[in-house]
């Protein structure tokens, strides 16, 4: 599943403000406005017993600063999503900045303090509660200091948080394509191989046995048809899995000319299940080279699909010399090496894939993966 994040379909060089931090950014600064004027307000009313006259500076004051911000934040985001990366040098982003924040506080330091002029200086009212007169320059000026450090300081923040996930999300889709591409390079050694010996079974029986061989013919074209215009997909429904894997089964029927017995015991709740794409078919190809072939009376071979929890199983079983036979390789061939790698390219550690001795003789190749459908993608 792809994510939907807003960050998740940036580049690491795109970061402009969208709607929601912009509307973000202005419900930060109502509320840094709010705060103040709360806060004077309740000064006032335990001052004067509940008593106290409000004043209007009180309100314009912050509401003039906040509004300075505001308007200030979104630039300073964008300086800092432009100059800030590791490509300007420290000395060029300190002099950038240092400008922009010597230009911000000589703005909103006399902006402040012409507010605070203008709204503070009031006639002086009875009581025990009197109204404050404007903080002097210098405290304005420190004041704006601070404030400009700290949006400079969330600006970076926000450009090295969006730009991390940047990378991320564009690291996931290169690992994806890398995945793909590897199990397409395994697709495409497996074909031939499997082609390879089917023709050679086929060659076999030209003269002995031609409508066989018609037979044969016909489930090779429908397995090719498949490998072009379906094989592309990494899964697939593990009942269509079955289906291919009949058709395999017919050719190999009519080569071994009643020597092969062939058992499908198939789980209904597993067959929804997606699993990869002819995964079953190497594991039968070779059951039947070190299983079958070396019996002059062939034998038999059993497949299994369970849904166990959360689990599929798939299990095909022989009842030849068993996996220690002489002329059968520790690793099964291409056909089993590749199964291995597709296996762990598509589920990495959740898959299990084991190659053992049957319980009285023959082999057993099992595969475990982790139970996912069409409706689950």
């Amino acid at each position: 599943m792809e994510p939907h994040s807003a960050s998740a379909s940036r580049t690491p060089d795109d970061l402009s403000l969208t709607k929601r931090e912009f509307a973000l950014i202005g419900a930060f600064w109502v509320m840094y406005a709010i705060l103040p004027f709360a806060n004077r307000v309740f000064e006032a009313m335990t001052r004067s017993n509940g008593e106290a006259t409000f004043q209007i500076s009180w309100l314009i004051v912050p509401l003039a600063d906040s509004l300075c911000w505001a308007l200030l934040t979104g630039p300073i985001f964008w300086l800092v999503a432009q100059h800030g990366t590791e490509r300007v040098s420290p000395g060029r982003k300190f002099v950038l900045f240092a400008g922009v924040g010597v230009v911000t506080i000589a703005l909103v330091g006399l902006a402040g303090t012409l507010v605070r002029m203008h709204y503070m200086h009031e006639p002086p009212h009875r009581g025990p509660f009197r109204p404050k007169g404007p903080s002097p320059f210098w405290f304005v000026v420190f004041n704006v200091l601070v404030i400009y450090l700290g949006v400079l300081a969330a600006g970076f923040a926000r450009a090295y948080s969006l730009r991390y996930q940047a990378r991320q999300a564009h690291n996931v889709v290169l690992e994806r394509q890398l995945a793909e591409a590897r199990l397409d390079a395994l697709q495409r050694q497996l074909d031939p191989h499997f082609l390879f010996n089917t023709l050679n079974a086929v060659a076999s029986l030209v003269e002995r046995d031609p409508r066989g061989v018609r037979k044969m013919i016909s489930r090779l074209g429908a397995l090719l048809r498949f490998s072009l215009e379906g094989a592309n997909t990494p899964e697939i429904p593990l009942e269509r899995e079955l289906a291919l894997l009949q058709q395999y089964l017919d050719i190999m029927q009519v080569r071994f000319q009643g020597r092969l017995e062939v058992t499908m015991i198939s789980d209904p709740l597993a067959l929804r299940a997606l699993v990869p794409t002819l995964i079953l078919q190497p594991l039968v190809e070779n059951a039947i080279k070190h299983g079958i072939e070396p019996q002059r009376d062939g034998g038999r071979i059993t497949i299994e699909t369970q849904l166990r929890g959360d689990t599929v199983v798939l299990r095909v079983s022989d009842d030849g010399p068993g996996v220690l036979a002489q002329d059968a390789p520790a690793d099964g061939g291409v056909g089993l090496r590749n199964t291995r790698a597709r296996l762990s390219q598509l589920y990495g550690s959740r898959q299990q894939f084991v190659l053992s001795a049957g319980s009285e003789r023959g082999a057993v190749a099992e595969v475990r993966l982790p139970f996912h459908s069409v409706s689950d993608v």
